[in-house]
């Protein structure tokens, strides 16, 4: 199996391990025909997104042990669903992306310039 690419067509980078992010838990944002909600987008949590997103129904603040999910903070990377980055971004509160870990599949739904108007250093931890 080859290994998944990002948007800049290089390897997919791990996103974050701290908290343990990815559609699979595995730290990257991949994704296959399971992941019906695209969790390909590697962003970092802003306050101004965490409200937005729990104002749209999900909220991403509240630790959910039961899904192994430990509740985000400004600052947490995380996988997004595309939709919901865009979304964000549509409405002016789209948190800042790491390109190298970025799934390529993004590229579906959002173009390349769009994530690059919002991208971090492509170096920074995870």
């Amino acid at each position: 199996m080859s290994k998944a690419l990002n948007v800049l067509g290089d390897e997919l980078l791990t996103c974050s391990t701290s908290p343990m992010t990815g559609f699979y838990r595995d730290g990257c944002c991949n994704t296959d025909w399971q992941d019906t909600g695209t969790h390909t987008v590697c962003a970092r949590m802003t306050e101004d997104f965490l409200h937005y997103t729990k104002s749209r129904g999900n909220d991403l603040s509240t630790p959910r042990p039961e899904f192994r999910f430990p509740g985000l903070q400004p600052g947490d990377f995380w996988c997004l669903c595309v939709l919901r980055w865009k979304e964000a971004l549509e409405a002016g509160v789209a948190p800042p992306v790491k390109l190298a870990a970025t799934h390529a599949k993004s590229l579906e739904f959002v173009t390349l310039e769009e994530l690059q108007n919002h991208a971090i250093d492509a170096a920074a931890d995870a």
